[in-house]
């Protein structure tokens, strides 16, 4: 059975990724605890829990070394904090860059010998934001940015490798709750892209034939 491992897999878009492989791959869930993936783990028979804290790259590159080989990786963790230029802090900078772009460098990097001996497929994650910037998102949407940057360039140096950036409009999630609360506004799931469609996204993308290289996918909200 192939392998995947899913980053940030213990609600929302990661939990739904998960549930699309686990059919057809062993899949190891990402989280920052195992409690916070038990409810995932019990409901994917054969799921394996990976709680790692993805900030601390020393525990990251010993949980990544016990994977001998890897089909699948998805890199969905990340974090999102808005604000004006003039009201963000650099901490908040910093914050983000190092969930959305430096965790993920790390984690890949760990990672790169699995993904070799599988001819692996690395999917990122992104944003509508890491294509387009607006008003008060600039910290958020400038991590988004180098998180492409960085796709773009492991897919040049990885020829072994397919390497795909997934571009989703808002997502219904409980980020988006807190983002829809930030900006002053009423939550209404219904405008937003469905979990699962992006998931399905996702999925298309893995099991697109060998011969093809997704490497860039959009979804807007109709």
């Amino acid at each position: 059975m192939k392998t995947a491992l899913v980053t940030g897999a213990s609600r929302g878009l990661g939990a739904a990724i998960a549930r699309t492989l686990a059919p057809d791959h062993h899949v190891y869930l990402g989280g920052r605890s195992s409690e916070s993936l038990s409810a995932v783990v019990s409901e994917l028979d054969g799921s394996t829990p990976w709680p790692v804290d993805l900030t601390d790259h020393e525990a990251v590159a010993r949980a990544a070394s016990e994977i001998p080989a890897l089909d699948v990786l998805v890199h969905n963790a990340g974090v999102a904090e808005l604000g004006t230029v003039e009201e963000s802090t650099i901490a908040s900078w910093r914050a983000q860059y190092e969930s959305n772009v430096l965790s993920v460098v790390a984690l890949t990097q760990a990672l790169l010998p699995a993904l070799r001996r599988a001819g692996g497929h690395v999917v990122l994650i992104n944003s509508g934001a890491g294509l387009r910037v607006n008003a008060g998102w600039g910290a958020y949407a400038a991590s988004k940015f180098a998180l492409r940057a960085f796709g773009d360039a492991l897919r040049q140096e990885e020829p072994s490798l397919r390497v795909t950036s997934v571009h989703p409009g808002r997502i219904d999630t409980d980020m988006q709750r807190a983002i829809v609360e930030h900006e002053g506004g009423t939550y209404d799931g219904s405008k937003f892209l469905q979990a699962g469609t992006v998931a399905a996204a996702v999925r298309n993308a893995v099991d697109t034939p060998a011969d093809a290289h997704p490497t860039e996918i959009v979804l807007k909200p109709r």
